[in-house]
């Protein structure tokens, strides 16, 4: 499915944590698992935003399952790992859980943090979806619309945050963090002391950063650093792919974004 190509108005500032379509803040804990985090996030957000938008109220969100995707969503092409635990995309996750018809409760499915067998037959899936979109690679203005008029996005960045506690993390003299190497949840923008900034979601636990987010700098369109990729295979590369890619943004977030389609309650 091609990315909405109409022009959304814009707010001065956006976070969909006020809307009621964001999840409580998750840890993966010691599994390379943010890429299953990343998208059952997206997923419970695209459910909040469906009922948003019918209702002019979010309705509650079932908290899914990042352990289904880590046991049961394959990655045969290695793309951004092997799979499970060791890593793998977003895209993957969603094509998985269209075919799947849908993704588990975490009540029902619970986190292990390590790579498990699928046992997802035999379960009542809480919320299905029907297609996904991926967003054309380091296009400001595309991931800007789907934020605003779609709600939260699947983004990957380069995670060198070091010890990131506060306030617009901006980048550094060296460079703009260029190596892919996490997946997370983009949940707005705004401004603090004068300076732009995307609101993103992490999964490493409420005590990092602010309560579990990070502000990244955001320049604008036409604005955002690039710089090269060398290790495309740790993001979102498959095997036998290019061996560098582009990325732009601060920490690479404008380098690869998606979301699902048609979320709605499973029947």
């Amino acid at each position: 499915m091609a990315p909405p190509s109409r022009q959304v108005d814009y707010p001065n500032s956006l976070d969909w944590r006020n809307s009621g379509v964001v999840t409580p803040i998750k840890d993966q804990e010691s599994c390379g698992s943010c890429w299953a985090f990343s998208s059952a996030e997206t997923v419970e957000s695209a459910y909040g935003m469906s009922t948003l938008k019918a209702n002019g109220k979010a309705a509650s969100i079932p908290l899914l399952s990042p352990q289904q995707l880590v046991d049961c969503a394959p990655n045969p092409d290695h793309c951004g790992g092997s799979g499970g635990c060791e890593g793998s995309t977003q895209p993957l996750a969603f094509k998985y859980l269209i075919g799947a018809g849908g993704e588990d409760t975490e009540s029902s499915y619970p986190y292990k943090a390590r790579d498990g067998t699928c046992k997802a037959k035999g379960l009542t899936p809480a919320i299905s979806i029907t297609g996904s979109v991926e967003l054309p690679t380091n296009n400001y203005t595309a991931l800007f619309n789907a934020l605003v008029s779609e709600g939260p996005m699947a983004i990957s960045v380069d995670a060198s945050w070091g010890g990131y506690e506060e306030g617009v993390f901006s980048p550094s003299p060296s460079g703009i963090g260029t190596t892919i190497d996490h997946a997370v949840q983009l949940v707005g923008y705004g401004t603090e002391k004068g300076k732009d900034y995307w609101l993103v979601r992490n999964s490493w636990g409420t005590s990092w950063g602010e309560s579990g987010y990070i502000k990244l700098e955001k320049f604008g369109e036409g604005k955002e650093p690039c710089g090269t990729d060398t290790r495309p295979a740790d993001g979102f590369g498959c095997a036998g792919g290019p061996s560098s890619i582009q990325v732009c943004g601060t920490s690479g977030m404008l380098s690869g974004s998606s979301y699902p389609t048609g979320a709605s309650l499973s029947k």
